[in-house]
């Protein structure tokens, strides 16, 4: 059992993370960071869940640029194939599910 304060969480990089479970060939893990990611595809699902802060996700369909404002509460779906991106605007917190050792 694992009792895990989100908001308590810091990391010494950018998307430093906290390993939380991983079954079946999932992973699910806290993020911390105060900077981008990179643009990339996950070779599967990926469930991205905002504990704490604000976080821009930048994503494309059939090529084109489009963006949605996270905030806590709120959850991004990134089915295989999506290229994705995300900006945190300040520090924040993520819990990714995704297919283990994915992107």
């Amino acid at each position: 059992m694992k009792i895990i304060s989100s908001r308590a969480f810091t990391g010494s990089r950018a998307w430093e993370a906290l390993d939380i479970a991983n079954f079946e060939g999932t992973s699910v893990r806290l993020h911390w960071t105060d900077r981008p990611y990179q643009w990339h595809i996950n070779d599967g699902q990926e469930v991205f869940a905002v504990m704490h802060g604000c976080v821009e996700m930048f994503y494309r369909v059939a090529g084109e640029e489009k963006s949605v404002l996270l905030n806590v509460g709120d959850i991004f779906y990134a089915s295989e194939g999506t290229e994705h991106v995300a900006h945190p605007r300040g520090e924040a917190r993520i819990l990714v599910i995704e297919k283990a050792g994915s992107v």
